[in-house]
């Protein structure tokens, strides 16, 4: 059986989370060599060590996605380790809450750190090493929300705004290098964010999921390997025509208030 991703150099960004542990065993079991991204330095060893037992190389650097110099870093101890990179999975994120009358200083500029800056300066670093190899695939996490803002998130929703907008650029300037850039637009995902989310708001998070799960056409919110698999075909010579595209991927659940 050919394994898709065999001896691609693969960064991951937000690999210990519930969609990045996904896209760490389904990397590793399909023959990428791993370099994994958290702010989670226990769950970044954790997921080094899955991959290592599937059979993959991994490597890993924890750190703040909201520093550049970290993001840099990270590009670069692929490229030192493996040799290059042949794939960017931007995959890390955060969910602020909030109208613009409850959002604080501090909630936007993180939300713009870490969802929209980071996505940015990792793809500026990643970009040459993959010029050097003749092409290479980045794949970045919007959201439906995004794209049709929700209520309530107005950080949230504007940083992922801004990721689909970035996406469509550099899938445009990167298309001529080889470099196709697209990204995801998921709707609710049953990750522990969304139920840690829950709980702070005082709700048992597996009835608030079981209600979610009834306003999705499709009869249930994703699974991280949900989105992760849409993540991998993007990154795989399958979607060898796509670039500059996001692609939502929701159940057919619209965003509405």
């Amino acid at each position: 059986m050919t394994r898709r991703f065999e001896n691609k150099v693969v960064v991951i960004t937000g690999g210990a989370g519930g969609v990045g542990q996904a896209l760490v065993r389904l990397f590793a079991a399909e023959g990428a060599r791993l370099m994994i991204s958290d702010i989670n330095a226990d769950g970044c060893k954790a997921a080094a060590e899955e991959a290592r037992a599937l059979g993959a190389e991994a490597d890993f650097v924890a750190g703040n996605l909201r520093e550049k110099e970290y993001c840099e870093a990270v590009i670069a101890r692929a490229a030192e380790r493996f040799g290059g990179v042949d794939i960017l999975l931007n995959n890390a994120g955060i969910i602020p809450r909030g109208t613009i009358e409850e959002t604080t200083d501090d909630m936007w500029f993180t939300a713009m750190d870490v969802n929209l800056n980071a996505v940015f300066f990792m793809c500026r670093a990643a970009i040459p090493h993959m010029k050097r190899r003749g092409g290479g695939a980045i794949v970045n996490t919007s959201s439906v929300w995004g794209t049709y803002p929700g209520p309530g998130h107005v950080a949230y929703c504007t940083s992922k705004g801004a990721v689909a907008a970035l996406t469509g650029n550099l899938g445009r300037d990167c298309a001529p290098l080889g470099i196709r850039v697209n990204a995801v637009c998921p709707h609710e995902i049953n990750t522990p964010m969304i139920r840690t989310g829950f709980a702070r708001r005082g709700l048992d998070p597996d009835k608030a999921v079981e209600e979610l799960n009834k306003t999705v056409p499709i009869g249930r919110i994703a699974e991280p390997e949900d989105i992760a698999d849409v993540i991998a075909f993007l990154a795989s010579d399958q979607a060898r025509y796509i670039a500059g595209t996001c692609v939502e991927v929701t159940g057919a659940k619209p965003v509405s208030g």
